[in-house]
């Protein structure tokens, strides 16, 4: 198989995870009985085959290798993580060759090697069973066909997941197979549909009786308080050592950790805790954090579906550079940190903490060497400034188009839906919406005493802004961070993006990203270091 017959199995795994998804979620009862093990495996691996789409040259390592990292970058629940981690042994077995009955067994040993090696308490009777099962029943076929031996692999791994009752009791209890087992069985499945044109027959699995209440007490895992969150987050610029522990750290925490890498520069974390705040801390402690995901064990948790399963791409999106236009972006920044962010998302940035001179940012425009420059002021100017730096700028070489992001994290979701494909007027308009439609607050110290729309202030207070108005005092600068996150997730939201400040309180990212788990389960958290001065934390809520 080459990498176009690779992405043909990556679309029919697709379709069975999709045609599946509700027979694997209601076998889903550990590590918690949440309902969303197959919505989880399709979600991560749609994730894979965006990427793969995106950035898949052909070759069968480029597929793999591009399916690998957006799973890892896209992964859902712990079921997802470790998918990603068989698409990595994929990548890794065909890095010079393509996917042959060789290399498929070599890729199966790989991806079992590699998942027992990220978690930190394997439970046999799982997933990690029936993997181990696949890659045995693939290294002892004697065919030398690709399809014979993913014929084996897949009935290996569907005898397998038949016996799981046996191994683990709350499965046995509650009258099912291993949910993410089942998923595997599926994929396994699809590539004997790619390889040998049918695909095999399977029982339908289904609970054997409803799922008792107590299921999940009866968990053969121990340690931690009861897990009452989900946490999940990716890691960069971190290495060996402190992914050690940092895995350390989150079974010290809770249980269900897993720490996997997609085999170049990107990991991905998994723990269910009771205390998510300090999940967060272990992760900032372990390298630069982003996509930050909480979700809360609910006794009825929703179907996520919709919207809920895009990950955040913001920087990711905003890289897509092919298209006809000679476009800029300039970007006004405050803090290395976020200056870092609009670099990597391809703008060119204008240092400015605080106000930039209406002068310095027409200088700015002038040095740009594109025809269309999309401007993102983020906060910088006023309106009537900004009004007269774009009739200034203008000329008969030059298109400007100053974007309305009155703050950092409304040009940053601008910046996510940017596409040089389309006409400048377009594209400004998609910008624009995406920013309007951001609401942003930030949290502050008071300097001194003032009186605000909501009272009076003394220095050291912290203050709470939605805009530029203060809605929030408290003595307690934490407490008021709280406080405005209520304020502003009370009208709803699906992405919070947190963008901390040089000032920021230790430990206050994962204050403020475990609040809104708890509070506002389903709402992904990401968090970033901006190093702005002023605001200890700018606050973007889509």
């Amino acid at each position: 198989m080459d990498g176009t017959a690779l992405l043909r199995w990556g679309r029919a795994c697709l379709d069975g995870l999709e045609n599946r998804r509700e027979e694997i979620n209601a076998l889903n009862v550990f590590p918690i009985p949440d309902a969303d093990t197959g919505t989880n495996l399709l979600a991560t691996m749609r994730a894979a085959m965006d990427a793969a789409a995106k950035g898949a040259q052909g070759s069968a390592h480029d597929v793999a290798a591009a399916m690998a990292r957006g799973a890892t970058l896209g992964a859902r629940g712990n079921s997802g993580i470790i998918l990603s981690q068989v698409l990595r042994g994929i990548a890794e077995a065909v890095r010079h060759e393509p996917l042959t009955a060789e290399t498929l067994r070599d890729a199966l040993r790989r991806g079992s090697a590699l998942v027992r090696e990220a978690l930190s308490e394997p439970i046999e009777g799982t997933i990690l069973t029936v993997l181990d099962c696949a890659a045995a029943s693939a290294a002892d076929c004697p065919d030398t066909s690709l399809a014979e031996v993913a014929v084996a692999a897949a009935d290996g791994a569907a005898k397998a997941l038949g016996d799981t009752p046996s191994q683990l009791g709350v499965l046995r209890e509650a009258g099912v197979v291993d949910a993410g087992a089942r998923g595997l069985v599926v994929l396994l499945d699809c590539l004997v549909s790619v390889t040998l044109g049918e695909f095999p027959t399977r029982p339908e699995y289904t609970p054997r009786d409803p799922v008792p209440a107590q299921v999940v007490e009866n968990a053969e895992v121990t340690g931690s308080p009861a897990p009452q969150y989900e946490v999940m987050y990716l890691l960069a610029d971190t290495d060996e050592d402190q992914l050690a522990r940092l895995r350390a750290r989150l079974t010290e925490l809770g249980d269900s950790v897993v720490v996997v890498g997609d085999g170049d520069s990107s990991w991905s974390a998994h723990v269910h805790c009771a205390d998510a705040g300090a999940a967060v801390e272990a992760g900032l402690a372990a390298g630069k954090l982003s996509g930050i995901r909480i979700e809360s064990f609910a006794p009825a948790k929703h179907d996520m579906t919709s919207g809920h399963l895009v990950t955040h791409t913001t920087m990711d999106s905003a890289k897509e550079t092919d298209g006809p236009a000679d476009r800029g972006i300039l970007a006004v920044a405050a803090g290395d940190g976020a200056a870092e962010l609009f670099e990597d998302a391809g703008a060119v940035v204008l240092a400015g903490d605080g106000a930039v001179p209406a002068a310095t940012l027409l200088d700015a425009i002038r040095a740009m060497p594109n025809r269309e420059v999309l401007v993102l002021p983020n906060g910088a100017l006023p309106a009537h400034d900004l009004v007269a730096v774009g009739v200034a700028a203008r000329d008969a070489h030059r298109d400007v188009l100053l974007l309305p992001s009155a703050s950092m994290v409304q040009g940053l979701a601008a910046l996510a839906v940017h596409d040089r494909g389309r006409i400048a007027v377009d594209d400004a308009f998609a910008m624009s919406e995406a920013a309007a439609t951001t609401r942003w607050g930030s949290l502050r110290a008071a300097q001194e005493r003032a009186l605000t729309m909501v009272g009076t202030c003394e220095a050291g207070d912290g203050l709470g802004l939605v805009g530029h108005d203060v809605v929030v005092i408290d003595h307690d600068v934490r407490a008021a961070g709280l406080t405005l996150l209520d304020r502003m997730l009370a009208f709803g939201g699906e992405l919070v993006t947190l963008l901390m400040g040089a000032a920021a309180p230790d430990g206050l990212a994962g204050e403020l990203a475990a609040h809104i788990g708890e509070s506002f389960p389903g709402v992904e958290v990401t968090v970033y270091s901006g190093g702005q001065h002023g605001d200890l934390v700018q606050i973007g809520v889509e």
